[in-house]
């Protein structure tokens, strides 16, 4: 299918075929000689599969086809070329600095960072009026990458509906840019499902969180999701059974509120509030999520301190609040610290040290999310809190640290709760059995959940 859009991600799930057609898509204008298309994995022996794929495809389209083994490119008899290229580290993007391609294909998009394709797209260009310059990806739920690709892709729109974002470019004006999330599964892979029948019944034999993404294509449910706990069901927000997110109610004035704070320099700074209910359930309630992302740029703390203050006094104006901050903003050894010019007046914004154990603080997690057998838990968060709803459930497991997180991960509403939810120790519960542990994969979109 052919879409008019400047980025689409194909897939979803597994076996869709979403390779094979990433390889087929680059191949629409090498009749162009000015034509070059870059098709990229994370790494260079996963980038093998793909050549060695891209071997029966285009020697089938074009038999004089040359593949150059050394400079891992093809060339056709137009000139065109086709290069395959790895981003094993973040800084291997500059590798791509000064190149020009009108076709980029990312395979498995999900093993990459935000910030390695975004810097792709400034390689995305061509001078040639006849060429189409244009991004392509393939992605299964899971990997490093799984939520910034699902924010912009997955839930952004249904699929097959286009995402039109306008950007405005100071001394040339608004630029339109769209993009498209379109699925497939192995049910969509006749070819797959006759040659190969019994590779649906691998798929369907996984594990239930891979059997839900790689089958199903299950955003929510994925290999190495850290907390497997979470449910998201829309239609018990106002019971709040068997449910994380439920409706916000107000907050009664005499429940202690408890600030958690964890700053960035050039990241954003993640400001979450815990409410605590008189049997100490915690409630997330409300959040400060943002800042400066330009890179190398430092956020002044006390502009932060003043748009906490700002927001407090909106929302809590009767409630007694406590901060609770990582300990990294107390560092004195280059003079005031972080804490110190936060707590400066006007704003007078105070923290005490958090308790940064950090599998301690992974553990409260788990015990806050587990739900006992009428369905309640001890943790669950306002359906306005969209930043911890959007980060806390795709964070995934490290590969150097197997029992934390991936710290690569957008984790920093994570670390701030961590800090509240140490000031409250709880003790397990004893594992039962929930009615969201019968989830349904064969109807994933059922109560409006994608």
């Amino acid at each position: 299918m052919r879409r008019p859009e400047f980025e689409a991600l194909y897939g979803g799930a597994a076996g869709g075929g979403k390779s094979d057609a990433l390889l087929a898509e680059a191949l629409r204008q090498i009749g162009n000689g000015n034509y070059r298309a870059l098709l990229l994995r994370k790494t260079y022996p996963q980038l093998r599969e793909l050549i060695d794929r891209s071997r029966v495809i285009y020697g089938a389209v074009s038999p004089s086809a040359k593949y150059n083994d050394s400079k891992h490119e093809w060339i056709f008899p137009s000139g065109a070329k086709i290069i395959f290229g790895s981003l094993n580290h973040p800084s291997d993007r500059y590798n791509y600095q000064g190149h020009q391609y009108a076709f980029i294909g990312f395979d498995e998009l999900t093993h990459f960072t935000y910030d390695e394709y975004m810097y792709l797209h400034s390689r995305c260009r061509c001078a040639d009026p006849d060429i189409r310059c244009y991004i392509r990806a393939t992605a299964n739920p899971g990997g490093i990458g799984h939520a910034w690709v699902k924010q912009r892709f997955i839930t952004a729109a249904e699929p097959l509906k286009t995402v039109t974002e306008t950007v405005f470019v100071e001394g040339y004006g608004e630029v339109k840019r769209n993009r498209v999330f379109v699925p497939s599964t192995v049910f969509d892979n006749a070819a797959l499902l006759k040659n190969n029948p019994e590779y649906i019944a691998n798929l369907a034999s996984l594990p239930e969180a891979e059997r839900n993404a790689l089958l199903y294509g299950n955003w929510d449910s994925f290999s190495g999701q850290v907390f497997t706990e979470w449910r998201n069901d829309p239609e018990h927000y106002a019971d709040g059974k068997f449910t994380h997110i439920i409706n916000p109610f107000k907050i009664p004035s005499f429940w202690q509120i408890i600030r958690c704070f964890d700053h960035g320099y050039t990241k954003p700074y993640a400001c979450e509030y815990i409410a605590v209910d008189p049997d100490g359930k915690m409630y997330i309630c409300g959040e400060v999520y943002g800042g400066n992302n330009n890179i190398g740029v430092k956020q002044d703390p006390t502009e932060i301190a003043k748009t906490i203050c700002e927001y407090e006094r909106a929302i809590f104006p009767n409630n007694s609040i406590i901060g609770v901050a990582d300990p990294a903003i107390f560092d004195r050894s280059r003079g005031n610290s972080v804490a110190d010019m936060m707590a400066k007046p006007p704003y007078h914004l105070n923290f005490i040290k958090g308790d940064n154990n950090r599998l301690p603080g992974k553990m409260q997690y788990h015990y806050r999310l587990a739900f006992d057998s009428d369905g309640d838990c001890m943790m669950q968060v306002f359906s306005t809190c969209k930043h911890f709803i959007r980060t806390i459930p795709d964070l995934i497991y490290s590969d150097t640290h197997p029992e934390d997180i991936d710290t690569d991960g957008e984790d920093h509403i994570y670390d701030a709760v961590r800090y509240g939810l140490m000031t409250r120790i709880i003790t397990p519960k004893p594992k039962t059995t929930t009615s969201a542990d019968t989830f349904d994969p064969l109807n994933i979109n059922r109560k409006g959940q994608r």
